[in-house]
């Protein structure tokens, strides 16, 4: 059987929980928009549909273009714990970058280079779902408006769908079902075939120098021993391998350097 393995990501309370219902056609997903939880953090859904196994790991991006150094191991240590488990899944295909259908901000772009450059080296194509867009008389005319402005911030996309997680009383001719046949069509252009496993190697001091970069240099990240013992605690490494990925870490050549 067929299978699709996506990250859903963006910011608490912009709507990833009703995107995965707009999927699944089915609540499966507890629509909680005062939910909070730390960068990385993720939760994974599996279900059916039209014969396709779509699995996927609805996870917390950013709050601020900044996070703050005390949110720095947390995200470490979720980001490390949901790329283990997407290796036992045997890789990702889709990154879908979940905004509100307002205004594009620092945030917006912050996210999408913490997911699309980052996390995933831009090996995975990465789709935009623009919520809560109800009040659109034709949902899609919000695309025509703001693409110019999204691709200022330099966020490409494969694909997009404009939808509302409202249901409208299921009409046939309403929004909501306009919207899951928007999330229908985007998911029919994407497949398994170029699945991305994240490489051993290096993967992890990439992803702690990318974090950094969002963190700024606030003097709050651990460094030498403490990160060491920090990244053996988090994230299960044994000493020679925090030491290792510390070492690519800290030089100028073996990682990228993150966004710029």
């Amino acid at each position: 059987m067929r299978s699709l393995n996506i990250i859903l990501f963006g910011e608490t309370g912009v709507g990833k929980s009703s995107v995965i219902n707009l999927i699944a056609n089915s609540p499966v997903a507890d629509v909680s928009p005062d939910v909070e939880g730390c960068t990385m953090q993720s939760k994974e859904y599996s279900f059916t549909v039209g014969g396709v196994v779509v699995s996927i790991w609805d996870t917390v991006g950013l709050e601020e273009p900044e996070m703050g150094a005390n949110g720095y191991l947390p995200a470490i240590e979720k980001a490390y714990s949901l790329i283990q488990r997407l290796r036992v899944a045997g890789g990702i295909d889709l990154l879908l970058f979940c905004i509100r259908g307002n205004r594009v901000t620092m945030t917006t772009q912050s996210n999408y280079r913490l997911f699309y450059e980052v996390l995933c080296g831009q090996n995975v194509p990465i789709a935009l779902v623009i919520t809560h867009l109800e009040r659109e008389v034709v949902m899609e005319d919000w695309w025509d408006r703001n693409k110019r402005s999204i691709e200022k911030y330099g966020i490409k996309c494969s694909a997009h769908a404009c939808v509302t997680g409202l249901p409208d009383n299921r009409n046939s001719n309403g929004k909501y079902a306009m919207s899951r046949k928007a999330m229908d069509d985007l998911l029919k252009q994407h497949d398994a075939s170029g699945r991305y496993i994240m490489p051993e190697g290096d993967w992890l001091a990439r992803l702690m120098k990318g974090l950094k970069f969002f963190v700024g240099d606030k003097g709050g990240i651990p460094k030498g021993k403490k990160l060491e013992n920090a990244l053996i605690k988090r994230c299960g490494l044994d000493s020679a391998a925090a030491r290792h990925v510390i070492q690519a870490m800290e030089s100028e050549h073996s990682t990228p350097s993150g966004p710029s």
